[in-house]
């Protein structure tokens, strides 16, 4: 089983509901997915051994000249702009390239090879409270990260039987990587209107998708507000509600288990768990 834990917007504390339910599913040998590649903080919240790390590439054109004969089909299809052809020149955009290999595939003179393009690091550890730890890092400059999210999200994808999926905030495409063809879905939002009005998006984005959703409402303070009336319009349960908590805001940002700053946390995460296995079954 896959949940991914996602939110319309940064700031919700969706890596906070993330680590919490790893550490919660520890008996089970989780998996934690990092696949925020551009800022990844989950390996800041939860202890963890490094065990090792390798590179990830994606293909991108490379333009034979010797053969090429300058027809300007591959940039005339191109719908990402990624290749310019010139009188005696094929240029390359890799950083606007989605590596879709269409430009290679309609080649007349079989003049374009996809070559290996490293976008990024992927770190496996072993988490302190049992289970394991994947992160992906882009690296600086790199423009196309779902081609990273999905070699992180397909790491040790047969090893393990639970797997929790920190995903980058937001509902573009990183953010749908990150949440496709998962099990579940977690919705991590506040009971404001900046938080309503992307919790919204956010719905329609997993509805598109086709995946079981549930809301957990963070820094609660008595009042659903807009989250609430939109829960009900949309028919997504609301899960959990976590107290406004000074202490556990200090615990967080100390890099502490929030657990210990709150324990019946770990009481209410159980029954997220148990609400989320009841859904998919």
């Amino acid at each position: 089983m896959e949940i991914a834990v996602a939110s319309g917007k940064g700031g919700t504390g969706k890596t906070l509901i993330a680590t919490c339910l790893a550490r919660v599913l520890a008996d089970d040998n989780p998996v934690l997915v990092d696949a925020d590649v551009e800022e990844p903080n989950a390996g800041l919240l939860i202890p963890h051994q490094p065990i090792k790390a390798w590179p990830a590439f994606r293909p991108v054109p490379s333009i034979d000249l010797n053969k090429c004969t300058f027809c300007g089909k591959c940039a005339e299809l191109c719908r990402f702009n990624a290749l310019v052809v010139l009188e005696a020149e094929v240029m390359v955009f890799t950083e606007l390239c989605h590596s879709c290999g269409l430009c290679s595939y309609i080649c007349p003179e079989n003049a374009i090879d996809e070559v290996k393009h490293k976008i990024g690091v992927i770190e496996e550890s072993d988490l302190a409270s049992g289970g394991k730890l994947i992160t992906g890092r882009l690296l600086v400059g790199e423009l196309q990260s779902p081609a990273l999210i999905k070699e992180v999200r397909e790491s040790k994808r047969l090893e393990s039987e639970i797997r929790v999926v920190d995903c980058p905030p937001g509902t573009t495409c990183p953010a749908i990587e990150s949440i496709r063809d998962s099990d579940y879905c977690i919705l991590v939002t506040e009971a404001s209107l900046f938080g309503a009005h992307d919790l919204e998006l956010s719905i329609d984005a997993t509805k598109l998708l086709g995946i079981r959703t549930g809301i957990i409402i963070n820094r609660w303070q008595g009042d659903d507000g807009e989250v609430g009336i939109i829960a009900r319009e949309q028919g997504i349960p609301i899960l959990m509600r976590i107290p406004f908590s000074i202490e556990l805001a200090k615990s967080y940002s100390r890099g502490e288990n929030p657990l210990d700053a709150m324990p019946e946390l770990h009481h209410i995460l159980q029954k997220v768990i148990e609400q989320v296995k009841e859904s998919v079954a």
